[in-house]
């Protein structure tokens, strides 16, 4: 298992392949569909984003409200296709790496390999437990979007997969390829 800190650079982003285990620390920002919006909303006026993409990663949660005594309560990934028609974008400013669940689009793929980035999947249904590798939480942006506004977090050792690199590697494909192999060997 590899560890990795953010803000993510190329020559790291490049160093993954769809498949590797990693546990991530650092600096990441939330944002889901509204959020999503209202950066492209804030493009489209020349305005600026709440935080400077470049090197950065966003995670596709909406945390439930905060247990007393806690930075945050559950956080689990959201699925991510809903945040596809606004990822090419944010790729091109410099956003390295998405934490979600489920797969992604081509138009999202290929924005991946034309500016590297890295999509990783966190375990689905291990909100819980993922919270636990939450060490801080801020409310940036967009308040009035609840849960689904833009928040910072300081992470240590969140267990990620890299589910698609830089090189349009997928870990979906490869999973089911080696499932498929497997099942063919049992059969002969």
């Amino acid at each position: 298992m590899r560890k990795l800190t953010t803000p993510l650079d190329e020559a790291t982003v490049l160093s993954l392949r769809a498949g590797d285990e990693v546990l991530l620390s650092g600096t990441v920002y939330t944002a889901r569909d509204a959020a999503h919006l209202r950066m492209l909303e804030c493009l489209r006026r020349g305005e600026p984003l709440p935080f400077d993409p470049e090197g950065q990663v966003i995670y596709y949660a909406g945390p439930t409200p905060t247990p007393e005594g806690r930075p945050i309560g559950s956080i689990g990934p959201t699925t991510s296709t809903r945040m596809d028609a606004a990822t090419p974008t944010l790729l091109a400013l410099g956003l390295r790496g998405m934490i979600g669940k489920g797969q992604r689009g081509p138009a999202v793929a290929a924005a991946m390999r034309e500016h590297p980035a890295v999509y990783f999947v966190a375990v689905g249904g291990a909100a819980a437990l993922m919270a636990d590798c939450v060490t801080a939480c801020e409310v940036i942006a967009w308040d009035d979007l609840g849960p689904e506004s833009v928040k910072r977090l300081t992470l240590r050792d969140l267990p990620l997969t890299v589910a698609l690199d830089a090189y349009g590697g997928d870990a979906f494909t490869l999973g089911r390829e080696a499932w498929l192999q497997a099942q063919h060997r049992q059969n002969d």
